[in-house]
């Protein structure tokens, strides 16, 4: 997998900010450089948002990736449209896209609305897993990959409304225009990192069905002149999607979209993962459906969006206000069902196997559960890793020295400079407490 979050080792300064903070534990600290292990990242954005340095970056594409095509489509996400205040109609923005060089344009809230008209006209079935949790979220679905793998099952066809949009969109224009399938680019315009991973690596697909992915905040900019330009005057009716296929830009939506009367829509990556133990230890069993994004407010939240989370989401039930329910409408036995037919099934990703053999897997835990014994609990990051478990684990696996933890320092320095001094060679956090003595009381 090729990972879109990166690291810019000239403007990390080794604060332990990142490792602190994320919720995979894929960073470490080593040699006064961050550095992620690839095997573990989840492409959230967690650490984009937190690094002081701004030491981590994304890779997306830029403009020029348009010159590559003789016909580009626009895939915007439905998240692009709450950054923008004012906005009476999806058209003004997706007429200022093919102003800004693109050739044709198809709405991702379209493809959720056919999502959502496949996913509630399903028959029912006895041997369907309950809860049924959403796959909109490639980091969620990522997360549940390496972290939840009894709960693979319960997950929804993994074909994101941007890669059904996408498919859909180079199907049309290879029949308006003639030119082959290659000769046309088709890109979409995300919120977050994660959607950036999911162009060219997704989950579903055996292979991309993009060729690209736009930042919200890199088109947003590019957008305000000929918005500005377009503005009071008639727009073509470009806009395929409604309040069904919008609504899937914030956290609840979709459920919304579902008509699901026993669901719950969670947002924030560090309460995805509380409600992932919840429903792993068995303790929700009466919801029919979870709704689970990894950014606050869902995508209106993502690391490349411009504003504030809580006033676009504001933004959008406005916008929602004036659109229809749906303009994509479901058909059984259409295209829709062969493409979702075709996805593939997630399948469980070993980040966390010690070994590949069961013995000597045994036999590395152990050693991590005595050396975790040994050390403070204190989860620093003084190490360089996020907590005394992944520190010692990094030890046993060959990606540490026990050396590195401070504490084990200590000890070494108590043996050379004795009990007293020895914490001399500490910083203070780390130093023990001394008792100071107090004056005796005044004597009446």
């Amino acid at each position: 997998m090729r990972h879109s979050v990166v690291l810019e080792y000239h403007k990390c300064r080794g604060c332990t900010t990142c490792i602190k903070n994320c919720p995979t534990e894929a960073i470490r600290v080593r040699n006064g450089k961050a550095t992620i292990l690839p095997n573990r990242c989840i492409d959230c954005g967690t650490c984009l948002r937190v690094c002081p340095h701004h030491a981590v970056t994304s890779m997306h594409d830029n403009f020029n990736s348009l010159q590559n095509y003789q016909y580009t489509v626009a895939v915007p996400d439905p998240a692009l449209y709450g950054q923008f205040h004012n906005l009476d109609s999806p058209d003004l923005i997706l007429a200022s896209l093919l102003e800004l060089g693109f050739d044709s344009v198809y709405e991702a809230a379209a493809g959720a609305e056919l999502l959502t008209g496949y996913l509630t006209s399903r028959p029912e079935d006895p041997d369907r897993p309950v809860p049924e949790i959403s796959s909109v979220c490639p980091a969620v679905v990522r997360l549940i990959r390496i972290r939840f793998p009894s709960l693979l099952g319960n997950i929804c066809p993994l074909l994101l409304p941007t890669e059904l949009a996408a498919i859909l969109a180079r199907e049309k224009a290879v029949r308006e225009t003639g030119l082959s399938p290659q000769e046309i680019g088709v890109f979409s315009i995300v919120p977050c990192s994660s959607l950036v991973t999911a162009a060219s690596s997704p989950d579903g697909q055996i292979a991309p069905v993009l060729d690209g992915a736009f930042a919200i905040r890199d088109v947003y900019k590019a957008l305000l002149s000929p918005m500005k330009a377009l503005a009071g005057k008639p727009l073509p009716d470009l806009s395929l999607a409604g309040r069904a296929g919008a609504g899937w830009a914030f956290s609840g939506g979709e459920s919304y979209a579902h008509r699901a009367e026993r669901y719950v829509a969670v947002d924030g990556i560090d309460n995805v993962i509380r409600m992932l133990e919840e429903i792993e230890d068995g303790r929700l069993p009466e919801a029919d459906f979870i709704e689970l994004r990894a950014c606050t407010q869902g995508c209106l939240g993502g690391c490349f969006c411009v504003e504030n989370p809580f006033i676009a989401r504001m933004r959008m039930k406005r916008l929602m206000g004036e659109l229809p329910e749906a303009r994509s409408v479901y058909r059984p036995g259409s295209r829709v069902d062969d493409l979702i037919a075709s996805t593939q099934k997630p399948e469980y990703y070993p980040t966390f196997q010690l070994d590949p053999d069961r013995r000597v897997a045994m036999e590395k835990m152990r050693r991590i559960q005595a050396l975790e014994e040994q050390l403070p609990g204190l989860r620093c990051g003084s190490c360089g890793a996020p907590s005394c478990r992944a520190f010692a684990e990094d030890v046993v696996m060959g990606r540490a020295s026990e050396d590195d933890c401070i504490f084990k320092v200590r000890e070494r320095m108590q043996n050379v400079a004795g009990k007293s001094e020895a914490d001399e060679y500490l910083p203070a956090p780390f130093r023990r407490r001394r008792t100071i003595p107090q004056d005796p009381p005044a004597q009446p």
